[in-house]
């Protein structure tokens, strides 16, 4: 999951309040199970003075205290400061954060260096599916369909569905 903070006077200060969105977002992350994280500061153009260095920093430790503290890693975590308005760190560097000398994720797998969101978003590895176990599908909704019939809706958790396949 990408959790994007706000970094402008304020915003990112209200977002990481006792029932700030930033808080709501990371905890219900990681409560549904998302195990990798980026979190991407954005609006950068936006801090004083603009693309600071010192507000990526004080942000950056910040949220890493509060994800520590709801059981994420924080050195598995890549920080990437951006402005989206004006496209900067996001799918190549940015000549105005010369400051920015990159993210590094560590993981079991090996460690995982980068400068931009998209190469944060190409370093997250695919969940691993225990295809080899029974079909286990649970039903999100079921929907009736005149001319087709009934149509359940989930996802599959283990095991594989293939076309065709009968099902009970």
């Amino acid at each position: 999951a990408v959790l994007i903070v706000a970094a402008g006077t304020g915003e990112f200060e209200a977002g990481i309040s006792k029932n700030g969105q930033t808080r709501e977002h990371a905890l219900l992350a990681f409560t549904l199970g998302v195990k990798q994280l980026i979190v991407g500061v954005n609006k950068m153009d936006s801090t004083e003075p603009p693309y600071s260095e010192t507000r990526f920093e004080e942000i950056k430790k910040e949220v890493s205290s509060y994800i520590k503290k709801i059981g994420y890693n924080p050195a598995a975590v890549a920080f990437v400061p951006i402005s989206g308005w004006h496209g900067d760190n996001m799918l190549e560097v940015s000549a105005k954060m010369p400051w920015f000398k990159g993210w590094t994720v560590e993981r079991k797998e090996g460690k995982v260096e980068g400068k931009c969101l998209i190469e944060a978003l190409d370093a997250i590895l695919p969940p691993t599916r225990p295809t080899d176990k029974a079909l286990r599908l649970p039903l999100q909704d079921v929907y009736k369909i005149g001319g087709i019939g009934t149509v359940p809706v989930g996802r599959v958790e283990t095991g594989v569905l293939k076309p065709g396949m009968v099902v009970t």
